[in-house]
C-alpha cells in the first residue's frame, strides 16, 4: 500500500479491527472500546468493504473468523504496536516521568534468573515504567527478525541469532541433573550412562536444541528422550521420581534442587558456556528509551556478573 492510498484510510478502523479480531463479538468490541454498538457496526461495515471479506461470520449463536480475519490478526495486533511507537517517540527520554511500556520475549529461564533483578532496577530508576515479559516461543526465534520488530527485544544464548545487534548480560554453565533417589548413578555419570538413561529435553525442535545438546550429539550420545517439555523451570519436577536424566542450566539447578528433589551433577564432556545476550531490532538503536533499557541492563548485567 502505498502513502497516497494510505490518505484514503481512516487509520482508526485498525484499533476496531484489532477488538473485533480478539473479541470475535460487535458488542465486547464495542465495550472494549468504549464506543457504542452502532458505531463499531458502521466501522465493521467499512472494514468488510475494504477487504471485500465478512471478516466475521455467524456460527449457530457465535461469531467465527473468515480465513482472511485469521490471518489479519497478528499484523493488526503488530501494527497498533509500530503506531504507538511511532507516536510515543520522544527526543529525550525521562525515566522518572515515564510510563513507557518495555516488552521483552523471554524463556521461563531468563525470567526466573535475571528479570526479577531487572525489574527490581527499573522500578528503583522509572517508577512509572512497566516490564512486559512476553513468553519466548520458537516461532519468535524462527521469524526474527520480523517477531522483534514489535518487541524491544529478546533474551537468547548466542547461537541462535545472528546479524542482529546484542548485550551480554550474563553466562551460566550446564548441568545434568537426576531424581534424588536414582540408585543408578552416584556422585558422577559417565557418557555411556547418559547413553543408555532416558531423558527429559526441552523444546524439541531443529531450531530449540541448546548448544550443550548439540554438543552431547556431536561427540556420539543420541539421548533416548522419553519427555518433551516447553519449559525449563519444569525440567526438574519431570526428573524426579523416575530414572531420567536432562540438561539444565546451573543457575536455574540451584535454585530448583532443593524444591524438586534432584541432584546436580557436572557433565562428562566439556561443555561450551551458555552466554545469554539480549537481542533487539536494529531499528531501536537510536530511540532513547531503547539506548536508557540498554544502559539499565548493563548495570544489571554487572551486578549479576558480581
Amino acid at each position: 500500500m502505498t502513502a497516497g492510498s494510505l490518505r484514503n484510510l481512516d487509520l482508526n478502523l485498525l484499533t476496531t479491527l484489532d477488538a473485533l479480531l480478539a473479541e470475535r463479538n460487535v458488542t465486547r468490541a464495542a465495550e472494549h472500546l468504549g464506543l457504542s454498538q452502532p458505531a463499531v457496526s458502521a466501522a465493521l461495515r467499512r472494514l468488510r468493504r475494504h477487504f471485500h471479506d465478512e471478516l466475521l461470520h455467524r456460527s449457530g449463536n457465535r461469531y467465527e473468523l473468515t480465513p482472511l480475519a485469521e490471518q489479519l490478526r497478528e499484523p493488526a495486533a503488530a501494527a497498533l504496536v509500530g503506531i504507538a511507537r511511532v507516536f510515543d517517540a520522544v527526543p529525550v527520554f525521562d525515566p522518572a516521568g515515564s510510563s513507557r511500556e518495555f516488552t521483552v520475549l523471554v524463556s521461563d529461564y531468563a525470567a526466573t534468573v535475571f528479570c526479577d533483578q531487572l525489574a527490581t532496577a527499573l522500578a528503583e530508576r522509572a517508577p512509572g515504567v512497566r516490564l512486559r515479559l512476553d513468553q519466548q516461543t520458537g516461532a519468535h526465534i524462527d521469524q526474527a527478525p520480523e517477531s522483534l520488530r514489535t518487541a524491544d527485544g529478546t533474551f537468547l544464548p548466542h547461537g541462535f541469532l545472528s546479524d542482529m545487534p546484542s548485550l551480554d548480560v550474563f553466562t551460566d554453565s550446564w548441568v545434568l541433573i537426576v531424581s534424588a533417589d536414582n540408585t543408578e548413578v552416584g556422585d558422577t555419570i559417565t557418557l555411556e550412562q547418559l547413553a543408555e538413561l532416558p531423558w527429559v529435553v526441552t523444546y524439541h525442535a531443529p531450531t530449540a536444541f541448546t548448544p550443550a545438546a548439540r554438543q552431547l550429539r556431536m561427540i556420539g550420545i543420541e539421548p533416548d528422550i522419553r519427555v518433551v517439555v516447553q519449559s525449563f523451570l519444569a525440567v526438574p519436577f519431570m526428573v524426579t521420581g523416575t530414572r531420567c536424566v536432562a540438561l539444565l542450566q546451573r543457575r536455574l539447578a540451584d535454585r530448583l534442587a532443593a524444591a524438586a528433589n534432584v541432584r546436580v551433577l557436572p557433565c562428562p564432556w566439556e561443555v561450551v558456556p551458555l552466554v545469554e545476550a539480549f537481542w533487539w531490532h536494529p531499528t531501536h538503536r537510536a530511540d532513547p528509551a531503547h539506548q536508557w533499557l540498554r544502559t539499565v541492563l548493563a548495570e544489571v548485567s554487572a551486578e549479576v556478573s558480581r
